[in-house]
């Protein structure tokens, strides 16, 4: 029978269970816990290194994530046919392990583009946002129009459309189309735009004249918009589109790479939908990394 001792991960010293690296045998002698597994454990699973009680909550990350629905004895596979939700009183003990951040004495820096208000970029993009749903196949169009076709403006890292479904059959007013301005005027003045692109359809709920009043923006050399409808049609708005950018890509090639704080670096982190793996490894992987960026003055944001 296998033994082996660094073919499992154990979370905290007070769990109920160790987590499988690899496929484990039935039989296999985990040695840093002293217990042998009754079962074959596939990779991720869960492997019980103490007997839980039928009704006893399990622990992991020294954190209850559930209730054995039988008696769990050592070295028995822990998974939903012996483990199941339960009620029980709940203490989140918000920021209760916050520590102090130490920032280093000499922060890390990047090669960044410093625009006019001083804010960094790490990219030189040209965007096409769209105001509804109606308008992202131009702007779609447009974009594909400079695919590998940006060598002479090697300061240009690309002509990128950002669509989305929404913005008609919706309310004129309100929180949903509040979110959805908010959101669209981010995209418009992030820093990794040089210049943008807003195109509509003509007709929607989310009027582009609306949206720029509500968001406190104006149409500038570096902010242009229109409609398909104003232009009359799709291939003459995609036509629109790719002359208004062939115009703006010299001027957005002028910009040069300079050294900057990381300070100036946001990071943006989304939960991807919680595997088996994410809490052993990638969450506390990108946990590092930003704590390592905070140290260095920059942000991220969960």
């Amino acid at each position: 029978m296998l033994q082996a001792a660094d073919i499992v991960i154990r979370l905290n010293p007070a769990d109920d269970v160790v987590i499988a690296r690899v496929d484990i045998p039935e039989g296999t002698m985990l040695l840093r816990e002293s217990v042998r597994t009754a079962v074959r454990v596939p990779p991720g699973h869960k492997i019980a290194v103490k007997d839980v009680a039928a009704g006893a909550p399990v622990r992991r990350y020294n954190q209850i994530i559930g209730f054995a629905t039988r008696d769990i004895k050592a070295g028995d596979h822990v998974h939903v046919h012996n483990i199941a939700m339960g009620n029980f009183e709940r203490d989140y003990a918000f920021c209760a392990d916050a520590k102090a951040t130490q920032h280093v004495s000499a922060p890390a820096t990047f090669q960044g583009i410093v625009r006019p208000d001083g804010r960094a970029a790490t990219r030189n993009y040209i965007g096409i946002i769209t105001s509804v749903n109606c308008s992202a196949t131009v702007a779609k169009l447009i974009a594909r129009q400079f695919e590998n076709r940006l060598d002479d403006f090697p300061h240009v890292d690309g002509v990128v459309a950002l669509t989305h479904k929404t913005g008609c059959g919706m309310a004129s007013e309100g929180e949903a189309i509040d979110i959805l301005r908010r959101t669209t005027a981010g995209y418009i003045r992030h820093a990794n735009f040089h210049s943008v692109l807003l195109v509509g359809l003509g007709c929607e709920s989310n009027q582009i004249n609306h949206l720029l009043a509500a968001q406190g923006l104006k149409r500038t050399d570096h902010l242009h918009a229109y409609t398909i409808q104003d232009k009359g049609g799709t291939r003459k708005a995609v036509e629109e589109g790719v002359a208004r950018i062939k115009a703006l890509l010299p001027e957005a090639n002028k910009v040069a790479r300079e050294t900057v704080p990381a300070s100036h670096l946001t990071l943006g982190l989304q939960c991807g939908g919680s595997d088996g793996y994410s809490g052993i490894s990638a969450n506390p992987a990108l946990g590092a990394a930003v704590d390592l960026l905070v140290r260095h003055g920059g942000t991220a944001i969960l």
